[in-house]
């Protein structure tokens, strides 16, 4: 066999992968692969403006289509500026892969032109990273990446690639299969545990399923409607796990967490027996720990044994994929016909709905200013609930998921672990070339959308037409609410008098730009920018500055300690609760 460039073996082990897109930008220590890049028509290659902005755009090629995200950066500052997507990824569990070039292998340590130590920088925030340092390594360096990436917990694993590895020249050889010693993902859960935890499960009175991002990561919603559907239990998400269960069916009884609903938490906080499904017990869901759960036994499904017990101890570990456990506990349930407490899970039931008549989620309308709320209400409409929403992180991400209703998996895509100002657009750029068909838009606020606002023009090269739905309230919402009910209202560094004219910013990117002031424009806006389904359109939604996300638990509180909109004064009382967490 004929020795190829190192360069040349990188893009045949990408064909190998079946990969059919990538994010990029390239710079001297990626020449190599660039070139290579240009001989070949298989892979399409997406010119970002922005490193970071092609890892969250391989974020949300990955969270909507399920297929692992590559991603391709220089050296020095090509690293650097990828690492917050990187980052994101980790936290997120998001399977990518990401190849950085480095100086020649010569250089390395020698604080070379556009030198960093790329695998020490990021060692923290990959599932694993490799640098090569012989070329003959490089295809099964790549198999190995990609294997990592996609099995277990997914992730980003990151390759360094010296330029002296992509100059020389070696013979390709792809491994058909990867052994990796060290490495062996728990795939099937343990019968011994799955008995208990079925026997837990069906003596519940007070049961509660609370489901996290791991079951939309393993596929394993189809297994998770089952066993809710064969329980009858309510369930609960995450805001990762958004969409694993239709949030149009009677059991779901909304997200939980800081701004969960009433009813997701007040039942979360008496439930008996709690089953923990791809979930990892965030603080954002716990609020403060001692108060979680008091009453409950737990049950823990997870595929990261190092996820089980490491912030809530529970009662009933089980280490294996989402879908296999799922499955082998329907089994059980079906093959010896077991059956819940059907009058204490009627008990229970009325006690959810009595919590759910307080409507948590409500809101005071107005004719003369517009509510986000009504927006996403809206937005819900009019793409009839089956559009990719993807946002960004602050107010008008919470309001995207308390009031959209997800019914599928992979529709919600959104920064949750790292809470990444700037993910939304590039995200929703993925999404849209993984999914070109269907309606994709961009729930963001003004201070977000300005983080990545270059893209627009990678938008419009690559011909991506997604809908930009902006919550232009004039602040940095988040911190201004936290400012007004902890900090005594002093607005620290706010912008609200230098913000750009968005509708022209849209235009000279060469997309739509409407402005909506008035909240009977609101659904007309929407429509006409939805019918224009070739282009990507800015909506900017001039919206109240004074509204606040509700409900919410305050930092130190409980989750039966929730604070409803015009209804509870918005003061701590827990002195500890003070850190912003």
């Amino acid at each position: 066999m004929e020795p190829i460039t190192g360069a040349e073996i990188l893009v045949r082990c990408l064909h190998e992968e079946g990969v059919d897109c990538m994010f990029g930008y390239p710079g001297g220590a990626v020449l190599h692969i660039y070139d290579a890049l240009y001989a070949q028509e298989k892979i399409k290659h997406v010119l970002v403006r922005h490193e970071q902005a092609a890892v969250h755009a391989a974020e949300g090629y990955a969270r909507a289509s399920g297929k692992t995200g590559v991603v391709l950066v220089t050296s020095g500052p090509g690293v650097t500026n990828a690492v917050t997507g990187i980052a994101d990824a980790y936290m997120d569990s998001i399977p990518l892969v990401i190849f950085s070039g480095q100086v020649p292998t010569a250089l390395i340590g020698n604080d070379a032109f556009q030198e960093v130590d790329a695998v020490g920088i990021t060692r923290p925030c990959v599932k694993h990273n490799f640098l090569v340092r012989d070329i003959k390594n490089l295809a099964e360096t790549v198999k190995k990446a990609f294997y990592i990436a996609s099995t277990g917990r997914p992730g980003p694993v990151l390759i360094d690639l010296p330029k002296d590895i992509t100059i020389g020249k070696a013979e390709f050889h792809y491994p058909k299969k990867i052994k990796l010693r060290s490495y062996n993902p728990t795939i099937k859960g343990h019968a011994g545990q799955i008995r208990k935890a079925v026997d837990l499960v069906m003596s519940a009175k007070k049961p509660m399923i609370y489901t996290g991002g791991g079951v939309i990561l393993s596929d394993g919603s189809t297994e998770l409607v089952e066993l809710t559907q064969l329980l009858g239990y309510p369930i609960t998400h995450t805001l990762m796990g958004l969409g694993a269960y239709p949030a149009t069916d009677r059991q779901f009884i909304g997200m939980l967490g800081m701004h969960g609903t009433y009813e997701a938490n007040m039942a979360m906080h008496h439930c008996d027996v709690l089953i923990a499904i791809g979930a990892r017990f965030d603080d954002r869901v716990t609020g403060k720990i001692e108060k979680f759960c008091p009453e409950a036994k737990i049950v823990h499904i997870d595929i990261d044994p190092s996820s089980i017990s490491k912030n809530v101890q529970v009662d009933i570990p089980i280490v294996g994929s989402v879908p296999n456990v799922l499955r082998a506990m329907i089994s059980v349930i079906r093959d010896e016909k077991l059956k819940p407490d059907t009058k204490a899970l009627e008990h229970w039931w009325r006690q959810i709905d009595e919590w759910r008549a307080i409507k948590s989620l409500s809101y005071r309308q107005s004719d003369e200013v517009i509510k986000p709320q009504y927006v996403i209400e809206k937005l819900y409409q009019v793409t009839e609930g089956k559009a990719i929403i993807t946002s960004d992180v602050g107010q008008h991400q919470m309001w995207a998921a308390q009031y959209y209703h997800f019914d599928r998996p992979r529709q919600w895509i959104n920064s949750g672990g790292l809470g990444t100002m700037g993910f939304g657009l590039p995200a929703a750029m993925g999404a849209k070339l993984a999914f070109p068909d269907q309606d994709v838009a961009c729930v963001t606020g003004d201070g977000s959308i300005q983080m990545m606002l270059q893209e627009l023009s990678t938008m419009k090269q690559y011909y991506t037409p997604v809908k930009i739905v902006n919550l232009n309230n004039g602040y940095l919402g988040m911190v201004r609410q936290w400012q007004e009910f902890f900090y005594q209202k002093r607005y620290s560094m706010t912008y609200m008098e230098a913000l750009p004219n968005f509708v022209m910013l849209a235009e000279a990117y060469g997309h739509v730009g409407m402005r909506i002031e008035k909240p009977g424009d609101v659904e007309g806006a929407l429509r006409e920018a939805f019918a224009m389904k070739d282009r990507t359109v800015f909506l900017d939604f001039i919206t109240d500055q004074s509204e606040n996300v509700f409900p919410m638990i305050p930092s130190g509180g409980g989750q039966n300690e929730m604070l409803l909109a015009e209804r509870d004064e918005m003061v701590s009382t827990h002195e500890e609760g003070m850190v912003l967490v």
